[in-house]
């Protein structure tokens, strides 16, 4: 068709590193594909899409897109292909079968068993009730918004050559030929080319400059070695401490120094300490008992706090109940009442005793005798009125 132009290598070089691509396997080879949906929006959101000052815009609409692409996949940029599904083996699908024949007999014969002392008529309405009511919960399954849904299994597929090389708008897979070079992997590699011929070039350095060059390479292997040297004397330490103690005390320098971890947490914290002895082993079980009593505890609480209301509710209906008696009660209730008040106007006065003169006795034994001579009269009287 011709060598490609500089604008068409712009544009392919832009959809092969801004279009979202996935890669898979084709053919025994590691491939990146894309859907031509996705690069068709992405060529509409670039600079290409605008138009400049005196120029009009090279992507207008999608079908500008399609025609544009189709000239790059003429030019071998990238190629169509298509998805062709996994199918399972037919072992698989003849145990599924053989599996499925099985249950279908099995499920048979228990719905023979339990028909067989049905009449046919009250089949026939159950199997109609059954399936309404099939067709109602799926109707409120598929109505119900919070309802989850299944798990959809995603497929595998393979990809392979298709015959139509034509771009299409759509959910078609095209496969990219066009692999340039970016720029952060063209920087990275020419630093490190620069780097390679530097240190070869190591015996035409100024002095200065070795100089401080073999004082930094002493430094990191000192640095390096000292590293080593603190994992292995850590390891003798805990061992002896480990040994000396019969496995009671474990202590750790540097714990975190072998671990995977960032530079500077490698190095805290300083060393940690445990004690695995009988001592630690009663504290647990002094742990567990009194967990354990403080459950008991607030068993026991509920139980009591559920006893108080009990009694409370018996207390209001008896207070209801006597609610409803007769006068009676209520003028006991009024003189225990004002029983009650005398007593705490006495108790409040702290006179328990009144001092009396002695007038005042001489009027109450006066008062005393004549009423023993009126209870005489009363008791004369009937006798006389009898005779």
């Amino acid at each position: 068709v011709g060598e490609p132009f500089k604008e068409e290598k712009a544009v392919a070089k832009y959809l092969r590193f801004n279009c979202p691509t996935k890669s898979t396997n084709m053919m025994g080879h590691r491939v990146d594909y894309f859907i031509a949906s996705k690069a068709v929006d992405c060529l509409l959101d670039s600079k290409w899409a605008k138009a400049k000052k005196g120029e009009e815009a090279l992507f207008t609409t999608r079908e500008s897109v399609v025609d544009y692409c189709n000239r790059l996949l003429k030019k071998q940029f990238f190629h169509r292909a298509l998805k062709v599904m996994k199918m399972k083996p037919d072992k698989d699908t003849k145990k599924e079968k053989e599996k499925g024949r099985a249950e279908s007999g099995k499920e048979e014969e228990k719905k023979s068993k339990k028909e067989s002392g049905k009449d046919e008529k009250t089949k026939k309405e159950k199997e109609k009730e059954k399936k309404k009511d099939g067709e109602k919960e799926e109707c409120k399954k598929d109505e119900t918004p919070g309802t989850p849904k299944k798990k959809e299994t995603k497929r595998k597929f393979k990809l392979e050559p298709h015959e139509d090389q034509v771009f299409l708008d759509g959910n078609e897979v095209y496969v990219w030929i066009y692999d340039p070079v970016h720029f952060k992997t063209f920087a990275m590699g020419l630093v490190l080319v620069i780097a390679v011929i530097a240190a070869t070039l190591f015996p035409l350095w100024p002095a200065e400059m070795r100089v401080g060059v073999y004082y930094l390479s002493v430094g990191a292997g000192c640095f390096v070695a000292s590293i080593l040297l603190l994992a292995v004397a850590r390891c003798i330490l805990f061992l002896i401490i480990w040994l000396i103690t019969g496995g009671r005390h474990h202590f750790w320098f540097l714990p975190n120094l072998t671990a995977d971890v960032g530079f500077i947490d490698s190095f805290r914290p300083l060393y940690t300490h445990e004690y695995k002895g009988p001592k630690a082993d009663l504290k647990k079980e002094e742990k567990s008992e009194s967990k354990k009593q403080q459950k008991y505890d607030s068993e026991e609480k509920s139980d009591s706090e559920k006893k108080e209301d009990d009694d409370g509710k018996t207390e209001a209906t008896r207070n209801s109940g006597t609610d409803g008696s007769g006068g009676e009660r209520h003028s006991d209730t009024d003189s225990d009442r004002r029983e009650d008040d005398r007593s705490q106007h006495s108790s409040g006065n702290g006179n328990d005793f009144e001092m009396i003169t002695k007038e005042e006795l001489e009027q109450q034994t006066d008062e005393g005798d004549c009423e023993e001579e009126e209870e005489e009269d009363t008791e004369s009287r009937p006798s006389h009125e009898k005779s």
